[in-house]
């Protein structure tokens, strides 16, 4: 009688064709989800629903148009203090509010003697673009304003910091990392990498997280260019140096863990201050008081503090 059972071998060939099945649907996987979660993300112009008015703190700001070294217009709106003590660059999230909502914080620290600037980045606003670039690019924005305040005799020998939140945060730290010239880095929940920021937000861990990172670089290292991957918080913030830097999260952050700012405080030069608000707190002000930051006393004295102590006379 014939054997119709199959020789052990067209099993474990069976076996292993299911497996390299399994493993490049898992990879395919793992590889389609980052185009499919960050494009329409990032390739978009934001259009704010809701924009302020300096006049709206009796502030007089002046609209100016830079253009970016990549060829960009980029939208910014200055805030004149005589004999500045420094000059404030502002930068907002990726996609709200608008940096206008930062003219309270122009109010507050025009009080204190300081102008300020601030930066609509690249595809928000009124500023050229298509495409937000996660950080990546945004320094060259940064660049942009730096270029005109040192163009701009009434600044000769004043210092320049940079001030962002969340992206405009990992963008402040970025620049600061690119550009000598800017004297003092404050960043509010900014992101340690893109990278990693992604996988904690899909709440994976494990070799699973490692796989997913290596996709997310892969696809921002085709969407914005090789350089970029040098062009990350955890990496740039290594070039601070000497320049002071307040790093501030909440420790409860929804948006951006706490965990974030952990990572770059392990690789900051061990001078860099960092402060942590309790709560869920992303955009740091407590609620409802982000347009009058004056009127949160601990914030506002965190701040005005660290740039007394760097700035004032």
């Amino acid at each position: 009688m014939r054997n119709l059972s199959a020789p052990p071998h067209r099993y474990l060939r069976a076996l292993m064709i299911a497996l390299v099945a399994a493993a490049l649907t898992g990879v395919a996987a793992l590889a389609i989800i980052p185009p499919l979660i960050i494009g329409p993300m990032v390739n978009q112009h934001v259009v704010f629903g809701q924009v302020w008015s300096g006049e709206e703190q009796g502030l007089d700001p002046t609209r100016l148009t830079l253009i970016t070294k990549d060829g960009l217009r980029v939208a910014a709106y200055e805030v004149w203090a005589p004999d500045p003590k420094a000059v404030i660059i502002f930068a907002s999230g990726i996609h709200n509010p608008s940096v206008t909502a930062f003219f309270g914080h122009a109010r507050m620290l025009l009080d204190e003697g300081y102008a300020s600037i601030l930066l609509e980045m690249r595809a928000h606003g009124e500023s050229q673009g298509d495409t937000i670039a996660l950080g990546y690019h945004e320094h060259l924005d940064t660049r942009a304003v730096v270029d005109y305040i040192k163009g701009d005799a009434r600044y000769d020998g004043v210092s320049i910091v940079v001030y962002g939140l969340s992206m405009g945060g990992a963008t402040a730290i970025n620049a600061t990392g690119q550009i000598p010239e800017i004297a003092a880095l404050i960043s509010l929940s900014a992101f340690s990498s893109w990278d990693q920021l992604f996988v904690d937000n899909m709440g994976v861990g494990g070799p699973l997280a490692s796989a997913q990172r290596f996709f997310v670089r892969l696809y921002t290292t085709h969407k914005y260019g090789t350089e970029s991957q040098h062009i990350t918080p955890e990496r740039q913030i290594a070039n601070l140096g000497e320049r002071p830097a307040l790093l501030i999260h909440s420790r409860q952050d929804s948006q951006v863990p706490h965990s974030h700012l952990e990572r770059l405080a392990a690789v900051a030069p061990t001078h860099v201050e960092t402060w942590t608000r309790e709560g869920d707190l992303h955009l740091i002000v407590q609620s409802g008081l982000f347009l009058e930051p004056a009127q949160d006393i601990e914030y506002a004295a965190r701040i005005i503090g660290f740039l007394e102590q760097h700035f004032g006379r």
